[in-house]
């Protein structure tokens, strides 16, 4: 079998990431999420508002909330990397870019773990995204500067057996499904 292109790929895994949803899995990636992350402390922890049929972070971002700061990801702009505005549970929310709800305020935080949403991944823990490079560009510019740690949030049907690569891909550190954590294979 030929190797997907990115377009295909990401049909093939959105189908399954809806389907996943809809199975009513989603509270098990959740819990999953909440007990990988559970002795993290005194960190500055991305998380991200969930849209469409993506795996919801939120219950983990509020059991994490006691003991980290907690923020998630605004676009700038197309080609930039994403700023993070910190959200506390209960804030007031207000419409981004994309549609997407962003904190109506709060400070600006440079995050050390981020949880990232995805349509797939594989065993060697690349992600496929929407396309914009938001997490790639972010992901890169942070490890520049430090060593964020990236922990894919996802169902285990968005798993693919290769995610198609570009040079500018960035790796996930661990990955969170209904199966529990992982990390990639070599």
């Amino acid at each position: 079998m030929a190797a997907l292109t990115k377009a295909e790929a990401r049909a093939r895994a959105g189908g399954a990431r809806d389907a996943a949803h809809r199975s009513g899995a989603g509270p098990m990636v959740s819990a999953a999420l909440v007990e990988c992350l559970a002795g993290e402390a005194g960190r500055v922890i991305a998380g991200y508002m969930p849209i469409r049929s993506e795996a919801d972070p939120l219950p983990a971002m509020t059991a994490l909330a006691a003991r980290n700061r907690i923020c998630v990801p605004v676009v700038v702009g197309p080609g930039e990397a994403l700023r993070f505005r910190e959200w506390v549970p209960g804030c007031a929310l207000e419409r981004g870019p994309f549609g997407v709800e962003v904190p109506a305020g709060g400070a600006d935080l440079t995050p050390d773990l981020l949880i990232v949403p995805m349509l797939a991944f594989d065993a060697r823990l690349f992600r496929l995204g929407y396309g914009g490079g938001f997490y790639d560009r972010t992901l890169e510019a942070l490890r520049k500067t430090g060593a964020p740690e990236a922990v894919g949030l996802a169902y285990a049907a968005q798993e693919l057996t290769e995610v198609p690569l570009e040079p500018t891909d960035q790796p996930l550190d661990r990955l969170v499904t209904e199966q529990g954590a992982r990390r990639p294979l070599p």
